[in-house]
C-alpha cells in the first residue's frame, strides 16, 4: 500500500503556556476519556484542484513532545513533507474539532474547553474550573457547543454558547455520559453512556428531553457519529478489559449493523469527510496509532499520517 502524507502549510503561532501532556502508557482507549484539542492558524494552498472539496483533517499527536494538535489534507494528489502543527506551545492539547464553517476549532487543555481562529487569532477560554471538561462538538449552526464535564459529581453533558453563556446540563444520571456528537439538523444529540451497565449509544433532543437507548450489546459501543446527511451513525465496538476495538456502521434508528474493519490492529474512533463519501479513524495496525482513511463500504484503506509518536482523534471538516 502506497504511504500518503498530505499536508496542509501551517505557520507556527505562540499562543499560550503549556498544558498536560499524554500517558505514553495509555492505550488508545484514553482518548475516550482524555481527548483534548489544539489549534493555531492555517494557510490554505493555493493550488491543489480538490483542496476546498476535501477540507481539512485534524488530529493530535505527541510527536512533538506533549500533544499538540496538527492539521494534514486528505488529498493523495498533494503530497508533502508532513503534518503541521496548529498551535506551538500549548501543550496537552487534545481532542479537535473544526466548526462547521472550518474558520474555527474547539479544543480541551488542562481539563478546559478552548476556541480559536484557524488563522490563531480570537483565543477563549470557555471553561475555567476545577471540574474536567472535554469532548466539544459544534452544533451544526455553530453558535453552540457541546460538551462533557464532572462539575456536577459525575461526567455529564452539557451545552454553551460559543461565548461561553447559557451553559445548561442536558443528562441527569448517576452513570457517566459522554462523547456528545450533533445531529446535521441540530435538533438531538448522540451520546454515550454506561446507564444500562456497559457503554453504549443514546439519542436525546437537543433540550435532553426524550432520551432513547439505540444499541444494547454486551461489548461496548463508542464514539458514535452522524453521517452527513442523518441517515447512518458510525461507531466503535470494543469489548470490556480487551484492546480489540473495530469500526461499525449502523442505520440511525440502531438497526443493520455493518463492520466495516478488521483485525489485525485496534482500528477506532472514526469520522466522515464532509460530503459523507469517506471515513478518517486512527489505528494501531502499524505498531502505533496513526490516521487511515476509508470508503464507506470499509475498502481503499490509505494511511496518511507516519510517524513513530501516536496520532489521534480525526476531526474532518470543510474549508472556509
Amino acid at each position: 500500500m502506497r504511504i500518503a502524507v498530505i499536508l496542509i502549510s501551517v505557520p507556527t503561532f505562540v499562543v499560550m503556556s503549556s498544558c498536560s501532556s499524554l500517558d505514553p502508557n495509555t492505550r488508545s482507549m484514553a482518548t475516550f476519556v482524555d481527548a483534548v484539542p489544539t489549534t493555531s492558524s492555517v494557510q490554505i494552498p493555493d493550488s491543489g484542484p480538490s483542496a476546498s472539496e476535501s477540507g481539512i483533517l485534524l488530529f493530535f499527536s505527541d510527536r512533538g513532545g506533549p500533544t499538540e494538535i496538527y492539521a494534514i489534507s486528505p488529498d493523495e494528489e498533494r503530497l508533502s513533507n508532513g503534518p503541521r502543527r496548529i498551535i506551538d506551545q500549548m501543550d496537552g492539547s487534545k481532542a479537535p474539532a473544526i466548526s462547521p464553517d472550518g474558520k474555527r476549532i474547539a479544543f480541551m487543555c488542562e481539563s478546559d474547553i478552548f476556541i480559536i481562529n484557524v488563522d490563531g487569532t480570537g483565543l477563549q477560554r470557555l471553561t475555567d474550573t476545577p471540574a474536567y471538561e472535554s469532548h466539544p462538538d459544534w452544533s451544526p449552526d455553530g453558535t453552540q457547543i457541546a460538551f462533557i464535564s464532572d462539575r456536577d459529581g459525575n461526567r455529564e453533558i452539557y451545552v454553551m454558547k460559543t461565548d461561553a453563556s447559557d451553559i445548561r446540563r442536558l443528562t441527569d444520571n448517576p452513570a457517566d455520559d459522554m462523547r456528545p456528537d450533533w445531529s446535521p439538523d441540530g435538533t438531538r444529540l448522540l451520546f454515550n453512556s454506561e446507564r444500562e451497565g456497559n457503554w453504549d449509544i443514546f439519542v436525546m433532543n437537543a433540550d435532553g428531553t426524550e432520551v432513547e437507548q439505540l444499541s444494547d450489546n454486551p461489548k461496548w459501543e463508542l464514539f458514535p457519529q452522524w453521517s452527513p446527511g442523518g441517515d447512518q451513525i458510525l461507531f466503535t465496538l470494543a469489548t470490556a478489559g480487551r484492546w480489540d476495538q473495530q469500526i461499525y456502521l449502523m442505520d440511525s434508528d440502531g438497526s443493520n449493523h455493518v463492520q466495516l474493519t478488521q483485525p489485525p490492529g485496534i482500528n477506532e474512533n472514526p469520522v466522515w469527510s464532509p460530503d459523507g463519501s469517506r471515513i478518517a479513524f486512527q489505528t494501531d495496525r502499524d505498531g502505533n496509532f496513526e490516521i487511515y482513511i476509508m470508503s464507506v463500504d470499509g475498502g481503499d484503506q490509505v494511511r496518511i499520517t507516519q510517524h513513530p509518536s501516536g496520532d489521534y482523534w480525526p476531526s474532518w471538516g470543510s474549508l472556509p
